[in-house]
């Protein structure tokens, strides 16, 4: 009998995920002529809501695999991942207040903040589409209602 390999869902998977979809989305902000006069259409707006989500989703595969570390005593390994990558928290959260609040001149800083921790990323060809972020500032709006 053969090895089994695991190929389901692992958190490195998904934060992967995640970090392309971020990189996609900034690129396509990055592209639109409106915002660098602070003017978001609504594809902008459900794009920036679309970031908050991944990037509140990279944060929760950040704290999965630092539960796992957690679990094996390896306490230190696991606040030093947290802390690498507590800024998606943070500008997550940031960037939630702008926009729930309305506050779309301010949110052009905080995009440009985010360039630097997505420069990795190589996108040789956009793999996301308007499908992914359709319908996601309704979403954010939503959860932000059930929470309150």
């Amino acid at each position: 009998m053969g090895r089994i390999t695991n190929t389901g869902t692992t958190p490195a998977k998904t934060r992967r995920a995640h970090i392309r979809s971020c990189a996609e989305a900034l690129r396509l902000l990055a592209q639109n002529e409106g915002l660098a006069s602070g003017r978001f259409d609504a594809e902008a707006k459900d794009m920036t809501a679309f970031l908050v989500l991944h990037l509140r989703g990279i944060y929760t595969t950040i704290d999965e695999s630092a539960h796992a570390w957690d679990d094996r005593n390896y306490w230190k390994k696991a606040e030093a991942l947290r802390e690498t990558w507590r800024w998606s928290r943070t500008v997550a959260r940031d960037l939630e207040a702008l926009v729930l609040e309305d506050r779309w001149s301010e949110v052009p800083p905080v995009l440009v903040s985010l360039i630097p921790h997505f420069a990795d990323v190589t996108i040789h060809q956009l793999t996301r589409d308007a499908d992914w972020w359709c319908g996601a500032l309704r979403a954010l709006k939503r959860q932000a209602a059930r929470t309150a």
